[in-house]
């Protein structure tokens, strides 16, 4: 009863994949305390049979302790930074207790667990978010959109150079979608910066004319710095 249980579970998630790939508007729903995942992927060729595993084995656990797929993007370039995702993909939990027991308890129910992720994604990094309030939001695929993560070398520096790096941002037509901040990662998957913004332009060219003041902007608070073209 409970693997039919766990099969139903999957296929609606599923389903549901399949539903949000319909619309180029995507939107995005949270209440306070509810938890975002920010995963980026790279999937080696020739998985689908591992794939296949990991949705009997995996997907159920992490939907019984509330875990829902949200529609995700690819990346279809890397603007700055040292890695090359294939995909930067949403999910969300109810709250922080599941999603840091699925963490916890993860292994002793699939032992494999890691073995999986390593045989599926040669790149898996993931960062996720407690909401500190209700926040909705929408990313248009019609659009230019951009996700940039920042790691500060110092603190007052940094800040300066946020609040420069969204002013010009704006000035030049940028949209802010999502400012994330405190965000927890994991041991082996790690990617936690200390600022994600995802911006949205009306065009290539719009966000390459900030993307050009951006680059001669005083970096000496930045220790690192990731930046995806979303699509």
């Amino acid at each position: 009863m409970k693997l039919f249980k766990s099969l139903i579970l999957t296929a609606s998630c599923l389903f549901t994949l399949s539903l949000f790939a319909q619309s180029d508007i995507k939107s995005y729903n949270f209440k306070k305390g509810e938890i975002l995942d920010i995963l980026l992927l790279t999937t080696k060729p020739g998985t689908k049979k591992d794939f296949e595993k990991y949705k009997k084995t995996i997907f159920p656990v992490g939907i019984e302790k509330t875990y829902k797929p949200l529609p995700g993007f690819g990346i279809s370039e890397t603007t700055q930074g040292n890695i090359q995702p294939s995909n930067f993909i949403f999910g969300k939990w109810k709250d922080l207790k599941n999603r840091e027991e699925f963490i916890a308890q993860i292994e002793g129910i699939v032992p494999d667990f890691h073995v999986q992720r390593r045989n599926i994604w040669s790149l898996f990094n993931l960062t996720y978010y407690e909401m500190p309030q209700d926040i909705s939001f929408k990313i248009d695929k019609n659009k230019y959109n951009v996700a940039t993560s920042y790691w500060k070398k110092e603190t007052t520096s940094f800040k300066k150079f946020k609040e420069l790096w969204l002013q010009k941002s704006s000035a030049n037509g940028g949209k802010k979608i999502i400012e994330l901040t405190n965000g927890k990662s994991v041991v082996g998957y790690y990617h936690n910066p200390d600022l994600l913004v995802i911006t949205q332009w009306e065009s290539k060219a719009a966000f390459d004319s900030f993307y050009k003041e951006n680059l001669k902007m005083n970096h000496k608070g930045i220790l690192h710095v990731n930046q995806f073209v979303l699509n």
